[in-house]
């Protein structure tokens, strides 16, 4: 059916493509610093989180590093790196402390309807590994942000803290565990939803489900054009706005490429789709609570990394094992088989040809995942459940991620793990790309972009508004151990998040 195309026009200051957590946490940042900003969003499916932040598709961990090894890679020397994970864990400090914010200002009802208190393990096995988990835990622990890191070889503290995972093992076997009592489990769709449920209360909020964005144009003032199509009546109309946000998840590569800003020239994106295996007998789900990660297979990408995991979803308690990943051209789960060919262009197959060659034990790795038989999956899970059974298992799918792809100078093209924010050079639109652990520091990330893409955060108007949301606001956690101990208390306090509190209001 041809398009039919509206004469009806809308100028709001801002547009955001994508109803997740990174267009709710910057759609109310920027009310919150001006009240009368005028805001349109536009999300292609019929409900707000469809995508990367629903709780099925979204790993639900606070990535904070106390758990995930692939933050620490262990260098040449033998040495552990822990900048990236200081990094990480400051920027959740930053979330904690605007979710804290949105719980006083009663723009959330309650912290435990999204945010639970469930301990962060790493688990290794062998003596290798086991060496490198000692260093990794010599090297945080010494930092502030990590106090109160445990560290154990010892069998039965272990067997203590998650008993499924040692019933059964081989007694000769090393073993080695941290853990981070302060790990949280966050349901990033529930929270995302409270933030549009707010801003969609508010003067000058627009947001329309079923509206895809189908192309964008500069204008000659620096402005942009949206063309938009309501998928209900297949009626598009034009939108014109001062600034542009695409947080479309994996859908952000394509609306990045035909905004022909040269700062989005040379990126490509690499898909990986991802599966769970989910718990379906209660007593077994009742008898472990954490985050338990391991170490990735070679070649795995960061999004693979296995592990046992604890989560809270609708106030009621799951345990979940993965993910399994694999390959799909689709850069959304509720996405297109042409994403991925549609996204090549002549600025980028070079990075991607290179990207694709120099990373052979990847393909091989998503080739295998995608070969795995239920037997091939059930081996991998009894490597941290001995005694798990193929019957007490269900498989679901997990959500899309693209990795992003990029110029390199030397290599010619490289693949990125983490996120990416691309901006305009005159700050009239940003995109973001990327996946982990994107949600964890979303609010890290929108102040970034506020910086970069708005003059008026440097008056003295919006940084007393900064403050106000984020109490530690210019003074960096990492180096600040006194308020970082304060902010981390108020924030434990706010939200709940003590021990007491663990196991109200949660069913298996």
């Amino acid at each position: 059916m041809k398009t039919k195309k509206s004469s009806k026009t809308g100028t709001p200051d801002v547009v955001l493509i994508g109803a997740g957590i990174m267009s709710a946490t910057l759609g109310v940042l920027l009310k919150k610093l001006n009240p009368s900003m005028s805001i349109s969003i536009f999300e292609r499916l019929d409900r707000v989180t469809a995508e990367s932040s629903d709780p099925w598709n979204n790993a639900g961990t606070g990535h904070s590093a106390f758990c995930e090894l692939n933050y620490t890679p262990q260098l040449p020397d033998g040495s552990v790196e822990i900048k990236k994970a200081i990094q990480i864990a400051e920027s959740f400090e930053v979330s904690k402390e605007f979710w804290a914010y949105l719980v006083e200002n009663e723009i959330i009802d309650s912290p435990d309807t999204f945010i639970h208190n469930i301990p962060h393990m790493s688990f290794v096995w062998g003596n290798e590994n086991v060496e490198y988990l000692h260093k990794r835990f010599e090297a945080l622990s010494s930092h502030h942000l990590f106090r109160g890191m445990e560290y154990t070889e010892d069998k039965e503290v272990i067997n203590n803290w998650v008993p499924l995972v040692m019933t059964g093992r081989d007694p000769e076997e090393k073993v080695a565990a941290t853990r981070m009592q302060l790990g949280t489990d966050v349901n990033f769709g529930m929270l995302t939803k409270y933030m549009f449920d707010y801003l969609e209360k508010q003067n000058g909020v627009n947001l329309c489900l079923n509206h895809e964005v189908s192309d964008l144009s500069r204008n000659s003032d620096s402005s942009w054009t949206i063309e938009v199509k309501n998928r209900e009546t297949n009626r598009s109309r034009d939108v014109k706005t001062k600034f542009v946000f695409i947080g479309a998840g994996g859908g952000s590569l394509l609306l990045l490429e035909k905004s022909n800003i040269p700062e989005g020239k040379g990126f490509g994106g690499f898909p990986v789709s991802g599966q769970w295996l989910v718990c379906n007998k209660p007593e077994i789900i009742e008898q472990h609570q954490a985050k338990v990660y391991g170490k990735a297979s070679v070649g795995s990408p960061p999004m693979s990394v296995p592990h046992l995991d604890t989560r809270v979803i609708d106030g009621k308690k799951a345990l979940l094992f993965g993910p399994y990943a694999g390959f799909s051209t689709k850069f959304l789960k509720n996405g297109s088989y042409l994403d991925l060919p549609s996204s090549i262009k002549l600025n980028n197959i070079k990075p991607m040809l290179a990207a694709g060659i120099h990373n052979i034990p990847l393909t091989k790795y998503l080739i295998d995942q995608v070969r795995q038989s239920p037997e091939d999956r059930l081996e991998a899970l009894k490597e941290y459940l001995p005694e798990a059974r193929l019957e007490d298992w269900e498989l679901e799918k997990a959500g899309q991620r693209v990795q992003v792809i990029k110029k390199d100078k030397k290599e010619g093209g490289v693949l990125e793990f983490g996120t990416e924010m691309v901006t305009a050079a005159d700050g009239s639109l940003a995109a973001l790309l990327g996946a982990s652990p994107g949600a964890s520091t979303s609010v890290s990330i929108m102040i970034d972009l506020i910086h970069r893409c708005f003059k008026e955060a440097k008056t003295d108007e919006w940084q007393d508004g900064f403050r106000k949301i984020i109490p530690s606001f210019g003074s960096p956690l990492s180096a600040n151990e006194d308020l970082a101990a304060k902010t981390r208390a108020w924030t434990t306090d706010v939200l709940q998040l003590n021990a007491s509190h663990l196991e109200e209001g949660i069913t298996a």
